[in-house]
């Protein structure tokens, strides 16, 4: 299957360590061959890089591997397909408006029976279930909420409601962002780091590469990383649990 990384912090952050990492097992460690893809909040707009090709020796994953470019909130998926082509239309994220918004939606894993789904707002522009699913979803969030909720908790609520559904249709891992949360819901594993100050140094699992995060950050930085599985080997991470959503603003986990 795919996997997942997401990020939430509460200042500009890049996230060109966690997502070296995460190329590697797109052809490299791992075997999620079959595309890739990023995306940037930067204020209202949202900057993307998608490639059908395998994140491991893609010169675009290179270029964004190089280049730090800084973000609130970044959602990034490698794909392992299972239901649509290899083509530049199925990789994710995929991105649909919503109340003047970006919405941004990866997901991980594979569902059944998503054509009876009905799509009323939003229609795929692929053939993957994925997209397929993101378009029901918004559409449910935009027949139920014409307008947006002064209560962002609502939101929060609904979309766990809808996502517990999903997960019996098959497996649903999922990172979703409107550009100021990061829903995460756990169908199956997803795991989840908060660094702050005191900060320490950190090594990736699939790659020699390590960096000492008290010299990149100040010491009110906040940010939380979430991955399909844990990027480094000598940090503690949190693991979901089947059914858990984990809503992330300005990299803190809300209650």
């Amino acid at each position: 299957m795919c996997e997942l990384l997401g990020m939430s912090a509460n200042v500009p952050t890049d996230i060109c360590f966690s997502f070296t990492g995460l190329m590697q097992r797109g052809g490299g460690s791992g075997p999620h061959r079959d595309g890739w893809g990023i995306s940037f909040y930067v204020g209202k707009g949202c900057r993307s890089f998608h490639d059908p090709q395998p994140s491991a020796n893609s010169e675009v994953a290179r270029l964004v591997q190089r280049h730090a470019m800084k973000s609130h909130i970044v959602i990034s998926h490698i794909r392992q397909a299972n239901v649509g082509r290899t083509c530049l239309e199925n990789t994710h994220p995929f991105q649909r408006e919503l109340w003047g918004q970006h919405w941004t939606f990866a997901h991980n894993g594979q569902l059944k029976d998503t054509s009876s789904l009905a799509l009323n707002h939003y229609l795929p522009v692929g053939d993957t279930d994925s997209e397929h699913v993101f378009c029901w979803l918004l559409g449910e969030l935009r027949t139920a909420f014409p307008k947006a909720p002064a209560d962002a908790s609502v939101v929060r609520y609904f979309l766990q409601q809808r996502c517990q559904f999903l997960k019996t249709l098959g497996v649903f891992n999922m990172l979703l962002s409107d550009g100021d949360h990061l829903y995460c819901f756990c169908s199956t594993k997803l795991s989840w780091i908060t660094r702050r100050a005191p900060f320490g140094n950190a090594c990736l699992s699939d790659a020699d590469v390590n960096v000492d995060f008290g010299k990149e950050t100040t010491p009110n930085d906040i940010v939380s990383v979430v991955a399909t599985e844990p990027l480094t080997d000598n940090e503690t991470w949190h693991t979901l649990q089947p059914g858990d959503m984990l809503v992330l603003h300005k990299g803190i986990a809300l209650s």
